[in-house]
């Protein structure tokens, strides 16, 4: 079968997961012939992701969240009124899309949770398969644990759900553990699309901690830490555009811009894991076996749910706060889930085979 991907890329998170499948399909004889990642100007494409994509990639205008002027936490108002404004740019979008796909004519699109796939669907209403793929849209499954109040963030993520599946013939939810697929939403509940470079590892323990952060803004909170506990080594991924490729605050901090192959090298070996709460790093970390700390993007409703999801399965405890001390005195109580981690995700590639070809 042919494929096309559309690939949100905001974070990391949706293109691990697209170059796990885009793996799993073409060494299993499909073809993906191109992928199409919605950008904003706020964040850049990585490096890694060009370069293990071996086929065309168009990056196009998406919608995207606006953080305040800390590049701290969404801001929700700003975030309707911006994208709004760029109603006819994004339209421009849905034509370069139709457009290769026109070109292109696959037997299916995979949408990893971009909201241009939807509109696409909703606007063009082309006569190919849609196939959604997201742990968002694991929050439709009638068991999953919300957390309480909020009840308008809620039906709001719940509707921009409705929006990039619109038309969906399936709707794909990771999972941090099994739970039943509920056919009659079309609803296929499936392991994390976890990467070989992840699974090939010998993870040790060493001294350091590995910090990962969306938004930049929260590096303050680091460097707080690291000036009361100056003998801890820490190693801080960020995407702040401005900053060199390494910023060596002295021998115990660095702060590294997005590399993947050096992002999976401390992960292997740090002592623990603290990260705003997106769904594939902390994954990574459970297959792992590395305690995670989880500190949603404020008003990031979405990370509030995988924080409390990913904490019932296991993988660590979740804060308000951006605070490394807060893992350091988690550490003693923290229970390794990995074998049962590991064992679900071993069931990946046959799980999405049969959902996609099917």
């Amino acid at each position: 079968m042919k494929y096309i991907f559309i690939v949100q890329g905001e974070g990391r998170g949706h293109m691990t997961q697209a170059i796990s499948l885009y793996h799993i399909l073409t060494s299993n004889g499909h073809e993906v012939s191109h992928v199409i990642v919605g950008k904003s100007k706020r964040r850049i494409i990585p490096k890694f992701f060009l370069e293990q994509i071996q086929v065309p990639i168009t990056q196009l205008e998406s919608p995207n969240f606006i953080t305040d002027k800390n590049n701290r936490s969404v801001n929700v108002l700003k975030t309707l009124t911006v994208n709004l404004k760029k109603y006819r740019t994004f339209l421009g979008s849905v034509n370069e899309i139709d457009r290769i796909t026109k070109e292109e004519r696959p037997d299916a699109i995979i949408n990893f949770y971009d909201f241009l796939g939807g509109l696409y669907f909703l606007l063009k209403r082309p006569k190919i398969r849609h196939i959604a793929l997201a742990h968002q849209f694991l929050l439709n499954h009638s068991e999953f644990d919300f957390p309480k109040g909020r009840f308008y963030d809620k039906r709001s993520l719940l509707l921009g759900n409705r929006l990039a599946s619109y038309r969906a013939e399936k709707v794909v939810g990771l999972s941090f553990q099994p739970m039943k697929d509920e056919s009659g939403k079309k609803l296929f509940v499936v392991p994390p699309l976890l990467r070989d470079e992840i699974k090939n590892q010998n993870p040790t323990s060493s001294n350091h901690f590995l910090v990962y952060m969306v938004n930049h803004g929260y590096s303050n909170e680091v460097r707080a830490f690291h000036k009361k506990y100056p003998e801890v080594p820490i190693h801080c991924f960020w995407d702040k555009k401005d900053e060199p490729k390494e910023v060596k605050v002295d021998n115990n901090l660095t702060f590294h811009q997005l590399d993947d192959r050096k992002f999976i090298d401390y992960m292997a070996s740090c002592k623990g894991y603290l990260t705003t709460a997106g769904f594939e790093s902390v994954c990574e970390a459970m297959y792992l076996g590395k305690p995670v700390l989880m500190v949603p993007v404020e008003g990031h409703y979405e990370q509030m749910c995988n924080a409390l999801d990913a904490k019932k399965a296991g993988a660590g405890v979740s804060s308000k706060i951006f605070d490394l001390e807060i893992l350091l005195d988690y550490l003693p109580n923290h229970k390794d889930v990995g074998d049962d981690f590991r064992k679900w995700c071993h069931s990946t590639s046959e799980t999405f085979l049969s959902i996609l070809t099917s």
